[in-house]
């Protein structure tokens, strides 16, 4: 049986970024990543109402990747 950790792996391992974003927002324990993620995941999939609260959607997102790749490196993880 594949666990959502090792599907969130593969996910990451394929860059395939939304699915991952949502399959981690369903975690209960992120650590001091959970706000990250979480935004990251509520910015992408609502970018206009983000953006009208003063948010750039594309910023969040993007921090939320870094969180998920400081979280669960995979092989060939580089954080630029």
């Amino acid at each position: 049986m594949i666990t959502k950790t090792q599907r969130l792996i593969r996910f990451m391992e394929a860059g395939d970024w939304p699915k991952a974003l949502s399959l981690a927002n369903t975690f209960r324990r992120l650590g001091p990543y959970r706000d990250t993620i979480r935004l990251a995941h509520e910015c992408r999939v609502h970018p206009r109402f983000y953006r009208g609260l003063g948010r750039d959607p594309e910023a969040a997102t993007e921090e939320g990747i870094v969180a998920l790749k400081l979280l669960y490196p995979c092989r060939g993880d580089e954080i630029d």
